[in-house]
């Protein structure tokens, strides 16, 4: 019996050993990743808007978006970006989006997805991708939805959850913008 609990103790302070190596590397790497990401999604805007000036907005529902004006005239809105997410086959999906003013969208990329390899996270492909661009929100559904988004084959449900996400989000830009 002593020697089990020799052994217990013995595995105990291994865990807490390496359970507090893990949190101190977290505390060192989490400040630098959330860094990246932030980089990441100040280039994305600028890709899908370019040549535009970025200011931060809430909506009613609390979905943040972007309002993308002009570097050239402050006052010409050029359009508005916002990350669209929702929950796909395996895991959330989200797409950052740049519409222009009448919510045509102007591009989007796939910024986090956990889809099955091979089959939705062919998402990420800019060949799937380039169909969005010029889509208005009565044509954001999926081809079997009667929509002009050809999903991905075998992978019907991230191809539907990309569409609704979009349009979800546009309509909560639009709702919010309303009363401008």
């Amino acid at each position: 019996m002593k020697y089990y609990l020799k052994l217990g103790f013995i595995l105990l302070v291994f865990c807490v050993v390496a359970s507090g190596i893990l949190a101190y590397l977290n505390t060192l790497t989490a400040p630098v990743i959330a860094a990246r990401k932030a980089k990441e999604a100040v280039e994305t805007r600028a890709a899908l808007i370019p040549e535009a000036e970025f200011a931060e907005r809430t909506a009613g529902t609390g979905e943040t978006y972007f309002v993308a004006r002009s570097v050239s005239d402050s006052t010409e809105v050029l359009g508005y970006t916002f990350v669209a997410a929702q929950n796909g086959y395996s895991g959330v999906v989200q797409t950052m989006v740049g519409v222009d003013r009448e919510f045509k969208v102007l591009g989007i990329k796939v910024i986090n997805q956990s889809e099955t390899p091979g089959l939705g996270a062919n998402c990420t492909q800019p060949s799937f991708m380039e169909q969005f661009k010029g889509l208005s929100l009565p044509d954001l559904k999926v081809d079997k939805d009667g929509g002009k988004v050809k999903s991905l084959s075998g992978a019907t449900i991230t191809s539907r959850t990309i569409a609704n996400s979009i349009a979800e989000s546009i309509k909560a830009v639009q709702a919010d913008l309303g009363g401008e």
